[in-house]
C-alpha cells in the first residue's frame, strides 16, 4: 500500500510555507507521492484578489517541481462546490488500496467538525496537522480528542512553522517588497510575467 499525501488549498499564491509544511511531513511519514489540489472556490472562507483558476492551478505545478509533488486540477474542474469529502472519495476510487493523509493547516483542523461530512472524512483520510503558533500544539491535541471520538485518525506534528501565508505574500508584492524568500523563484516569475495581485 502507498501512502499518498493530499494537500488542497486556494494556494493564492502557493508559498514556501506550503511546501514547508510538505518536506517536514513527508520526512516524518515518508509519503509515496503528494498531490497539491487547488480548490476553484474557497467554501471556509471568502479569498480577497482570488487569481483565476488556471493560475493558480499553474503556479502550483511550478512549484511541485521543486518538491517533487503532483498537481491535480480535479477541484478546478468539478461543477460542484469543493468540498474535501468529494475529493478524498474521488482519489479513494482512483487509489483503492492505499492510504491518504490530508494535511492541513491548524486553523482547518481546528474547525474540521463544521465542514461538510466530517466523519466521512475521517473515514477516508488521516488527518495530518501542525499548529502555526507557538500555543497552537495544546489547542489542536485537546481538539484531536475530541475528533478521536467521530473516528478520526490524527497525526499532529510540532513542525517548526514558517511566518508565511498568501496575504502575506499578496501585500508584500503590491507594495513592491521582494518575495524571494517566499515563494519558488519560478512563482515569482510567473506572478510578474502575468501581474497577478498588483492591481
Amino acid at each position: 500500500m502507498a501512502k499518498i499525501a493530499v494537500l488542497g488549498g486556494t494556494f493564492n499564491p502557493i508559498h514556501n510555507g506550503h511546501l514547508h509544511l510538505i518536506k517536514r511531513f513527508s520526512e516524518k511519514i515518508g509519503f509515496d507521492r503528494v498531490i497539491l489540489i487547488p480548490t476553484k472556490v474557497p467554501i471556509h472562507k471568502q479569498e480577497a484578489c482570488l487569481a483565476e483558476a488556471e493560475h493558480r492551478v499553474r503556479m502550483c505545478q511550478l512549484a511541485a517541481m521543486e518538491c517533487g509533488c503532483e498537481v491535480s486540477d480535479m477541484e478546478v474542474r468539478r461543477k460542484t462546490p469543493s468540498y474535501t469529502v468529494l475529493t478524498l472519495e474521488e482519489l479513494k476510487r482512483r487509489f483503492p488500496k492505499d492510504t491518504l493523509y490530508f494535511i492541513t493547516g491548524e486553523d482547518m483542523f481546528l474547525s474540521l467538525l463544521r465542514w461538510h461530512k466530517p466523519d466521512r472524512i475521517f473515514q477516508l483520510a488521516v488527518i495530518c496537522s501542525a499548529p502555526r503558533s507557538t500555543e497552537g500544539m495544546k489547542k489542536m491535541e485537546e481538539y484531536a480528542k475530541v475528533l478521536k471520538t467521530h473516528g478520526a485518525v490524527t497525526i499532529l506534528e510540532n513542525i517548526d512553522f514558517l511566518p508565511i501565508s498568501s496575504t502575506l505574500v499578496r501585500t508584500a508584492w503590491q507594495n513592491g517588497e521582494d518575495i524571494s524568500s517566499l515563494v519558488p523563484a519560478a512563482v515569482m516569475a510567473y506572478m510578474e510575467r502575468h501581474r497577478l495581485y498588483k492591481e
